[in-house]
């Protein structure tokens, strides 16, 4: 019996990465002999690893406890789990181990053997030349933190998107439902339509001489046609930025700038609530004005909407509907491209003001999204996914479009507001169109519960399809997604917290529902999704105990999907994201990692500040702040918001000798200024003149002390202020300005 459990031990050993003595010990108890000891204890990872890989029986249950006496002290030395779920897992209900042995069996593949595992992903795509498995990931030759996937495999999104569904037989299925609740309207798309749309406006855009690799900026409010032109954009090898709709003239010329579009494909204008428009086309001309490379913008594709018509310019636009008309009979086919191949620019705030051009992958992110449809958002081709967010920003990119057409689902395009006609709106639209899957930000539904408190607006729709609800894009407090699950919970319809960011562009953390639900902890956003390996790190780059807040950091290589880079700009994205802590991608999120590897998301750990689910940079705010004459100093901090997550609230310093009854109208020339040169998506409403700000002898802004007075934490004052009686001065009118008196 020695010798057996013995050579059992060196097979834990070889295949599981156990210790000798574990191994030897967890199967000399299981098969009932005494080889070692039964005194001794087994570390918990050890045994978590076992139980994953169902090697474990029932009658483990008094190992079990012995265990559970020594892992807060093991996991205290920074023995990580391999598993993420409280000790329940240790069942002896079979599917509850089974099933929990399914996300961690992924979770271990994914960083174990990387290669093999995202090659595996990638075959659940067509390639029109597949990649092979040695070069499934490569060291990118300017750095040996950045990487690449599938360098030899050829392939395009849209054909994955719109082809394969249509050859496979699935052309008369709903594609595309675009759902207008602030113009009444609703329009449907099967495969086969959808497909010959974006064919032919691929056609359009080669007659406008765009080429692969061209870029195409997309100013649109969330229309079919927007959708159309990202997928006619991956067809023919353009690449395509996508600008919000609410950005002002000058951030849109910046982005202009930057990328130095061939094209602009926008519309007359935006539609809002109550029937009130935004005209786009004089924001696009004042883009275009200042822009230095405005020159490079041979045409603007203007789609004219009913509410809104506006003139176009004879020399460089032209009406969708007459360009569309000139190729009626034209269509063109998927142009194979390389996977490493840029699919998108997605610009981000950075912390400087200065946007960031987040850049994706064609192959990578196509493996990533038909990766998590599945094994994430748990959807079958066929499911119904509603993605209530803007085409603007990533989770329009990645869930309002490729993710479900990728997945061979219905994906549908919600132009509105979840509260507008009534607080019942998004419930009608799932009853409507039969929608399984919901994705939300939190500030979505603190608008709905301001107005329906109780709920009561979800008993008037039958909500049966509906078989998960996700919520992400800004930190989701617990009181929340009590809530949700509480109007809800006729439906017993989990409800989803997750974490990720533009750079990454599919979830980091999150609850796995392909791979079955662990036990969720609201204020966390349970584990780490398969690819990521997320650490806490201290200053030191170290990684820190569990329950220990930290700087969140993603072990190298990431996973497919993510960035690559920064558009021409590598050594920014070396600098921003991979020189603080080498080895580790910086997420620049601060959190903890606890002793069960749920993972919780705290801050930023920079001056970006998330107003209803949108990236702000207050330096940016403080730039247009500094431009008004009377402004000498100035501040801006992000402060708790129930409705918004975040709201931004400045602080000015102003030229001596200012005529002081003249304050109000100083403070809403201010409020104008930000909102004109950033746009309304700022929600800019508060500012307050003080003596001074805090500083440091070195002149820092002590932006972080304000924010917690702000927000009525407990502070220190640095003991290299300035001035250490500023706070006493300036409190009353922190509180003030935030309404806390």
């Amino acid at each position: 019996m020695r010798r057996v459990c013995s050579d059992i031990a060196v097979f834990c050993v070889t295949r599981y990465k156990l210790s000798s003595l574990a191994a030897r010990s967890l199967r000399c108890r299981q098969r009932g002999c005494r080889c070692v000891s039964l005194q001794r204890k087994v570390t918990i990872p050890s045994c978590f690893r076992l139980a994953q890989l169902q090697l474990l029986r029932p009658n483990m249950i008094a190992i079990r406890n012995n265990i559970l006496q020594t892992s807060r002290r093991v996991l205290a030395c920074r023995q990580k789990p391999t598993a993420f779920l409280d000790c329940s897992f240790f069942s002896t209900r079979n599917d509850a181990v089974g099933r929990f042995g399914k996300y961690s069996v992924d979770f271990e593949e994914s960083l174990s053997n990387k290669e093999k595992y995202w090659h595996n992903a990638a075959s659940d795509l067509h390639w029109f030349q597949e990649p092979s498995l040695e070069n499934t990931l490569q060291t990118h030759p300017r750095s040996e933190f950045m990487h690449k996937w599938f360098t030899d495999g050829l392939i395009n999104t849209s054909y994955n998107c719109l082809d394969r569904h249509v050859l496979e037989g699935r052309g008369n299925q709903k594609a595309l439902i675009y759902d207008s609740p602030v113009t009444n309207t609703q329009k449907h798309y099967t495969y086969s339509e959808l497909l010959d749309e974006v064919s032919q406006f691929a056609a359009a855009l080669t007659d406008l001489d765009v080429k692969v690799g061209d870029r195409v900026v997309i100013y649109m409010p969330m229309i079919p046609e927007a959708a159309i032109a990202m997928l006619a954009c991956a067809r023919i090898g353009a690449i395509h930025s996508v600008v919000f709709g609410g950005f002002a003239a000058k951030e849109l010329a910046s982005r202009i700038d930057h990328c130095k579009p061939k094209v602009i494909v926008t519309a007359s204008g935006g539609v809002l609530p109550g029937g009130k428009t935004v005209p786009y086309k004089p924001l696009v001309e004042g883009a275009l004005e200042i822009a230095e490379c405005a020159d490079d913008v041979k045409k603007c594709v203007v789609v004219q909407r009913d509410l809104i018509e506006c003139t176009l310019n004879d020399t460089r636009d032209v009406s969708y509907k007459d360009l569309m008309d000139s190729v009626a009979n034209e269509r063109v086919e998927a142009v194979p491209l390389p996977a490493t191949h840029e699919h998108w620019i997605l610009y981000t705030s950075g912390t400087t003001g200065m946007p960031k051009g987040v850049v994706s992958d064609t192959g990578g992110y196509a493996v990533a999204l038909k990766w998590s449809m599945s094994k994430f958002y748990d959807c079958e081709p066929g499911d119904v996914f509603l993605a209530a967010s803007d085409i603007g920003w990533v989770v329009g990119h990645s869930y309002s479009v490729y993710g479900p057409l990728l997945h061979g689902c219905t994906t549908i395009l919600f132009e509105g507001k979840p509260v507008h006609p009534d607080a019942g709106v998004l419930w009608r639209v799932i009853e409507e169109h039969g929608v399984n899957v919901l994705f939300a930000a939190p500030t979505g539904f603190r608008a709905i519960r301001q107005l329906d408190r109780h709920g009561s607006m979800t008993k008037k729709y039958d909500l049966s399809s509906l078989k998960s609800v996700f919520v992400a894009g800004e930190r989701s407090d617990p009181n929340t997604l009590h809530w949700i699950e509480n109007i809800l919970s006729d439906y017993k319809v989990p409800v989803i917290d997750h974490w990720w960011q533009t750079e990454l562009s599919f979830p980091g953390a999150g609850n796995a529902k392909g791979l079955g639900l662990i036990t969720p902890k609201h204020g966390a956003c349970a584990a780490a999704v398969p690819g990521y390996d997320i650490k806490a790190l201290g200053d030191d780059g170290e990684e820190l105990p569990p329950n220990t807040f930290g700087s969140l950091a993603i072990k190298l290589p990431l996973p497919p999907g993510t960035l690559p880079t920064l558009y021409n700009n590598d050594e920014r994205y070396i600098k921003d994201y991979l020189s603080k802590f080498p080895g580790y991608y910086d997420t620049m999120d601060a959190g903890m990692v606890d002793d069960e590897g749920y993972v919780s998301i705290l801050s930023r750990t920079d001056d970006i500040i998330n107003v209803s689910g949108i990236r702000l940079s207050t330096g940016a705010m403080e730039e247009i702040l500094f431009e008004h004459p009377d402004v000498t100093d100035c501040a801006v901090i992000g402060v708790r918001d129930d409705l918004k997550s975040e709201i931004p609230v400045g602080f000015v310093v102003v030229s001596p000798g200012r005529d002081s009854s003249k304050e109000s109208e100083l403070l809403d020339e201010l409020v104008a200024l930000v909102r004109q040169k950033m746009g309304v998506v700022s929600n800019f409403k508060s500012v307050a003149v003080v003596r001074a700000l805090p500083k440091t002898r070195s002149g820092k802004i002590l932006r972080q002390t304000m924010r917690k007075i702000a927000n009525g934490e407990d502070y220190v004052v640095t003991p290299t202020v300035e001035d250490p009686n500023i706070f006493d001065e300036l409190t009353p009118f922190i509180l003030k300005v935030v309404g806390k008196k």
